[in-house]
């Protein structure tokens, strides 16, 4: 019989010595196994279950609403966030209106590239944006996310190294299993024709496209916000603004030092 996993997180009320163990034990004695358990943010407790059955979660739930020193707060089979919640000790923030806009920190990139990582392992086409300025991590947790994915990653465009601008790719890099990095703004502003054509191949590939900078992309592109599955924003801290001005100037642009490939 297949297991069935469950998310369960509980708000403290009052936590008593003991308390815990408390619940361990319930669990143990509905026959429950815990995956995984941690603190999420500072006075709950997220906990990953696994047992055979629907019912077992039923009577697990009429139980713990008889707990005076807890509140449920989630009951449900795991989502992605419920999952790396448990793993990292904390939620990832979530736009109130955009419930596809997902916002991190510098001081967050391990949950970012692990977060990332999770989308990667999925098959079949996703497009994901990524916003944020210059130097705050954008790019290095993309290729760290594909490594933990196990995924090979292709530059399209980007200012990692060098202002890099491809037109073509070989037969083998059109791979469903590969992921596609694209920067809007230097695409936007060097690029030609081909690596256009290029863009609207790869965006036809069933695989994990990412673009760096997505608002300025789709304003010179037929697409558009609506056709992102995710947006992700990095900040150096919670209340920075994300503008392109500074990224849009020509001193980003500038040759020297930075030369660009283009192939």
């Amino acid at each position: 019989m297949e297991k069935i996993e469950w998310y369960l997180e509980y708000q403290i009320q009052k936590n008593r010595p003991g308390l815990l163990g408390d619940i361990s034990s319930l669990l143990g004695m509905l026959s429950i196994n815990i995956v995984t358990i941690n603190g999420v943010d500072d006075i709950r407790r997220g906990l990953l279950l696994r047992c055979d059955s629907h019912e077992q979660i039923d009577r697990l739930e009429s139980i713990l609403k008889t707990i005076d020193n807890i509140i449920v707060t989630k009951m449900r089979p795991p989502k992605l966030r419920d999952k790396l919640a448990v793993r990292h000790g904390r939620y990832i923030q979530r736009d109130a209106d955009d419930k596809k806009t997902f916002r991190f920190v510098r001081d967050e990139l391990g949950l970012l590239v692990d977060f990332m990582a999770e989308l990667f392992k999925q098959d079949g086409h996703k497009l994901i944006g990524i916003r944020g300025m210059p130097r705050v991590g954008k790019t290095e947790s993309i290729v760290a996310a594909s490594v933990c994915a196990n995924k090979r990653w292709l530059f399209v465009s980007s200012t990692l190294l060098k202002q890099t601008i491809r037109s073509q790719l070989i037969a083998d890099e059109y791979n469903a299993d590969n992921i596609f990095i694209i920067d809007g703004i230097v695409s936007t502003k060097r690029a030609n024709e081909k690596h256009w054509q290029l863009v609207r191949e790869v965006m036809n590939v069933p695989a994990t496209k990412i673009v760096e900078h997505p608002d300025v992309f789709v304003q010179n592109t037929e697409y558009s916000l609506d056709d992102f599955a995710y947006i992700i924003e990095i900040r150096n801290d919670p209340n920075e603004k994300i503008t392109y001005e500074i990224m849009e100037g020509p001193q980003m642009f500038q040759d020297g030092g930075l030369s660009m490939f283009d192939f």
